[in-house]
């Protein structure tokens, strides 16, 4: 069996430092990521969606994480065809329009180049470290299963090589009927890794919870299963705790999981208050115990 490394999507979260799971001595940037970095081998970088990262600061958390230590880096927005806010765009390349929010079609293309090529370098001192996973492309609700789509996985996993990038899709489209297995298919061809889910079910964003390998790198993330998924407040959204029994029922599947792959990642995304990292804890502890 590989490999299974548990972390969560967020150290940072307001509510996580509201909830009193770090002590009062942890009171900087510095010393908090210190603290997580004790407990869980694994964290997400969600604030790269909203705003691309700089070199200084994927530096300061490769020398504030110890060895062994693993960043996962999710895309910036404009990357995986979000909206993505005009004043989140690097200054010298933000285009001169009233719209707030803008898509790749609406940058020159020299423009759209630039981004690629400073997101992806300013994750150097992470790769330099030894401590960058692999970079999440969560895509939105409307990207389908059709040709031109398929053919932007193969175009994302060329920009990014040597880099690791990993799939997540938010529409039913990907494994409706037989197009499940042309999506698994598909990623196996190319060995592209694809990230499994556990979320609510019944939305035009649900995916269903397929536990497959398509690479040497498997992935779950787990949104939990609130009632108000739909809600615009991200923590009405993602604040769903896991009871102990579900994590026990996913412990199983989860290692069955890791021997189709070399490594596996499990992320809590239930980012609300401590809800991620308690339940980050027990599942870890129910892999080891299961181990």
């Amino acid at each position: 069996m590989g490999d299974i490394l548990v972390g969560t999507a967020s150290w940072t979260d307001r509510t996580l430092l509201d909830s009193g799971w770090y002590p009062q001595t942890a009171d900087n940037p510095e010393k908090r990521l210190a603290y997580y970095a004790k407990r869980f081998p694994l964290v997400e970088v969600d604030a790269t969606y909203y705003n691309p990262p700089a070199e200084r600061t994927s530096t300061l958390w490769a020398e504030r994480t110890p060895a062994g230590f693993t960043f996962n880096i999710k895309a910036f927005s404009l990357l995986t065809g979000h909206p993505t806010r005009v004043g989140a765009l690097y200054k010298d390349i933000r285009p001169d329009t009233d719209k707030k929010n803008v898509y790749p079609d609406d940058l020159p293309p020299q423009a759209y180049e630039e981004v690629w090529t400073r997101f992806l370098s300013a994750l150097d001192p992470l790769v330099e470290a030894g401590k960058l996973g692999a970079l999440l492309f969560q895509f939105p609700p409307w990207f389908t299963i059709k040709r031109d789509n398929k053919q932007y996985l193969l175009e994302v996993a060329k920009r990014c090589a040597p880099l690791r990038p990993v799939f997540e899709f938010r529409h039913q489209s990907w494994f409706d009927g037989d197009n499940a297995e042309e999506t698994l298919g598909l990623l196996r061809q190319h060995r592209l890794a694809y990230v499994a889910v556990d979320m609510p079910q019944g939305h035009r964003s649900s995916v269903p919870p397929v536990l497959e390998a398509t690479a040497d790198l498997a992935m779950v993330r787990f949104h939990g299963h609130s009632d108000k998924w739909t809600s615009k407040d991200i923590h009405e959204k993602f604040g769903y705790r896991y009871s102990d029994r579900e994590l026990k029922q996913w412990a199983p599947k989860l290692r069955e999981l890791a021997d189709s792959a070399e490594q596996t990642h499990v992320l809590m995304n239930n980012c609300y208050r401590d809800y991620a990292q308690t339940n980050a804890a027990t599942l870890a502890k129910l892999l080891d115990a299961a181990g």
